[in-house]
């Protein structure tokens, strides 16, 4: 699904897209993007931030209160606050225009991948839950049912945070770089920035703790490397 305000664009990514297999849903305004949305059901979303009606941001709220499908936002912006905004609140990637189409599709691709990747782990390791769920004093983080329980406390948090989560309780008091937390988790053609990950461990942090106290581990910030998941003793 593409939503942009620009009848051009909109026709070069459509006919793009439809030549690479893709089936193309567009819209043209924020107002009725949510009711489109909600109709074609897509399984990517390229959503632009500057549209008549709602914006992009009010859009994205709206989608993420039903869904976590992958979403990349474009901007013709250049300011990092923008980018900072839309992943706080649940956008994949960021674009900035003018852009390629051949590098727009690349990046819809990759997250394709990674949601594709997600769904052959749930089924292949069904059978097999020690491979998909990892546990500390107080923590399950469970994959193959996507779900994470912090004294005895479900913990709702989209794919990616889980994701990351589970990478690094997996790891215990390993030291990961932010460029190597974005090749194991969003793949090695991920565009965006480092700042990526800062985001989302912020976020992770918040919900952790807003579920109590865990004296045996903590997602520890490495100044000037990256984060580890640092166990007790």
């Amino acid at each position: 699904m593409i939503v942009d305000d620009d009848p051009n664009i909109s026709e070069l990514l459509r006919l793009y897209f439809d030549k690479d297999g893709f089936a193309v849903i567009t819209c043209l305004d924020g107002d009725r993007a949510f009711d489109t949305f909600v109709q074609s059901r897509p399984d990517v979303v390229i959503l632009d931030l500057m549209l008549p009606g709602k914006d992009g941001y009010d859009v994205l709220r709206e989608i993420r209160r039903v869904s976590e499908v992958p979403v990349i936002m474009l901007t013709a912006r250049g300011d990092t606050l923008d980018k900072v905004v839309g992943l706080e609140l649940g956008a994949d990637d960021y674009v900035q225009k003018p852009f390629e189409p051949k590098e727009l599709l690349a990046r819809v691709k990759a997250v394709l991948r990674r949601t594709d990747g997600s769904m052959e782990v749930k089924q292949t390791n069904s059978n097999d839950e020690s491979k998909d769920a990892v546990s500390h004093p107080g923590l399950i983080v469970d994959r193959s049912r996507y779900s994470v329980r912090v004294n005895q406390l479900e913990i709702e948090m989209p794919p990616k945070e889980l994701e990351l989560l589970f990478f690094l309780a997996s790891h215990p008091n390993r030291v990961f770089t932010r460029e190597q937390l974005l090749e194991n988790i969003w793949g090695f053609d991920f565009y965006g920035e480092s700042r990526t990950v800062d985001v989302h461990i912020k976020r992770i942090r918040e919900k952790l703790d807003d579920a109590g106290d865990h004296p045996a581990w903590q997602i520890k910030t490495v100044w000037g490397v990256g984060y580890k998941f640092e166990t007790a003793g």
